[in-house]
């Protein structure tokens, strides 16, 4: 990387994820590339404890300090990154409303042709088209906080007609879930799992309510994509989901790992149908109006080109 940077000259590097910045904001360093940018879309050492802690903690700081510019990708990760004396504060910017790269809200749309495509998915799952559908989006592991959803979910369905639709790869070797939350999964008449999808737009259309209860996240896309499809969502109170996502405006906030508090917002999901529309009413405009891609785009692009008049 140091003789690339020292043959091609670069004005600007922008990097992306954990591994890539350690080496390209390095090699910047000693190549001396006068504008070193890494964007910060999460920390996994925020779940870390221990030696595991500490060592993320140290690489991320020489990471942040090879960088000249640190483009965090939500405001609640930022302060983070301050109180926990990460990098100097001067450094930190969030472009717009935060994210990494907004999302296309014209792809992420409700269209005829998707409605058509969520009624004949729920044919082929032997849903019926009144019932409500819960519905996560992701890798299918502990930290997406699947277990404690599991575990609300079979405590609602005792009560009402709602189904639970995952999509999503299982994980077995990283972080994998209880050998009782794969079981229920597999053998629950109520709860369907359809596997990685490379189109989840139909699959979003066809569900009531995105639930996304995640331990950690940088600044979730699913979360925004559902949005922007007009799903009211349920997600943990953790930094990013917390701004996308604002309590009782598009959707409803709990605190992770708490399953008592998730079966509660489901639980509510399905019984209060006008706070329900409500929500979904708002999803959508919400995400327009914050996190366009385009706009996200725009405010990039201001940021490269005053770095170039610096």
């Amino acid at each position: 990387m140091v003789r690339l940077f020292l043959k091609e000259r670069p004005y600007i590097i922008h990097s992306h994820t954990p591994k890539a910045g350690t080496v390209s904001m390095l090699a910047g360093w000693v190549a001396r590339v006068p504008h070193r940018v890494h964007t910060v879309a999460g920390l996994p050492l925020t779940e870390a404890t221990g030696l595991k802690r500490w060592l993320l903690i140290e690489i991320e700081k020489v990471t942040l300090w090879c960088a000249t510019n640190v483009l965090v990708n939500s405001t609640q990760l930022s302060e983070f990154m301050i109180e926990t004396g990460l990098c100097d504060t001067s450094k930190l910017k969030v472009l717009g409303h935060g994210s990494s790269n907004g999302i296309d809200t014209d792809f992420f749309f409700a269209t005829s042709e998707l409605r058509a495509k969520a009624k004949t998915i729920r044919q082929s799952l032997g849903i019926p088209a009144e019932s409500l559908m819960f519905c996560f989006v992701g890798r299918m592991v502990a930290d997406k906080g699947l277990d404690e959803l599991i575990s609300a979910f079979v405590s609602i369905s005792k009560e009402c007609s709602a189904y639970l639709l995952l999509v999503g790869p299982f994980e077995e070797d990283l972080d994998p879930l209880t050998s009782e939350s794969r079981r229920l999964i597999l053998n629950h008449e109520k709860i369907v799992h359809v596997g990685f999808q490379s189109d989840i737009r139909p699959y979003l259309t066809a569900s009531t309510v995105l639930v996304h209860p995640s331990y950690r996240e940088g600044f979730p896309n699913v979360v925004m994509q559902a949005g922007s499809m007009g799903l009211p969502c349920i997600v943990s109170n953790i930094n990013g989901c917390n701004e996308i996502v604002m309590d009782g405006h598009n959707g409803i906030i709990v605190e992770p790992k708490d399953p008592v508090g998730l079966e509660n917002a489901m639980r509510l999901m399905v019984k209060d149908d006008g706070l329900r529309q409500r929500l979904a009413s708002s999803a959508r405009e919400m995400i327009v109006s914050r996190y366009d891609q385009r706009e996200f785009w725009e405010s990039l692009l201001q940021f490269y080109q005053k770095l170039m008049v610096d």
